[in-house]
């Protein structure tokens, strides 16, 4: 790679990993083009040359970091000789260590309500996710006996994950540690069987 494009890459690389962060901290309407490059110790001109606009940038950010959650649960799901509860507990646990990728999530959830460009990028990560969970539950939805669609299953785990992850960013736990304790058990209980 010529060293313009290395400078380049390095650059765009310190853009994403400086948006990741202000998404966390500051959420997307707090972030301006120049607290953006200070954050990245870079040229504030060069996030409009680089990415086009903040959106985009934005979307780079949300699909980056999910390629890399993706390669992870997919990875998970499919570990030989593991069985689905033990993956259902690293997933749980997972849920309680990802914080930072869920703040990500609906921040840039909520900036694409009201921009079709952005909602399209937003369902294509929903669709990765609907992927990998769908691959994850057709066996265990058989083995089980769970009479709904594998569709439905995805549905219902994706509306259930999301449901916990918006009443902890909105500072509520009422209740999930009962509701998951409930699950793991009804899991033991199917794995006994």
């Amino acid at each position: 790679m010529a060293p313009a494009s290395v400078a380049r890459r390095e650059t765009e690389e310190a853009f994403l990993d400086a948006a990741e962060r202000l998404l966390v901290s500051v959420g997307h309407a707090g972030i301006t083009t120049r607290a953006l490059a200070e954050e990245a110790g870079a040229n504030h001109g060069l996030v409009h040359y680089y990415f086009g606009s903040m959106e985009n940038l934005l979307a780079r950010v949300l699909e980056r970091f999910t390629g890399r959650m993706i390669a992870r649960q997919r990875a998970m799901y499919t570990a030989p000789d593991v069985a689905f509860i033990d993956k259902w507990r690293t997933a749980i646990r997972y849920l309680d260590d990802d914080r930072e990728y869920q703040k990500v999530w609906y921040e840039l959830q909520a900036l694409a309500w009201n921009r079709p460009e952005l909602r399209e990028r937003v369902a294509h990560v929903d669709a990765e996710w609907r992927a990998v969970l769908s691959e994850a539950f057709a066996e265990p939805r058989e083995r089980y006996g769970i009479d709904m669609p594998l569709e439905a299953l995805v549905a219902l785990v994706i509306t259930f994950n999301e449901g916990i992850i918006f009443e902890r960013l909105s500072g509520v736990e009422t209740g999930q540690a009962a509701l998951l304790d409930w699950i793991e058990g009804w899991l033991e209980d199917k794995e006994q069987r």
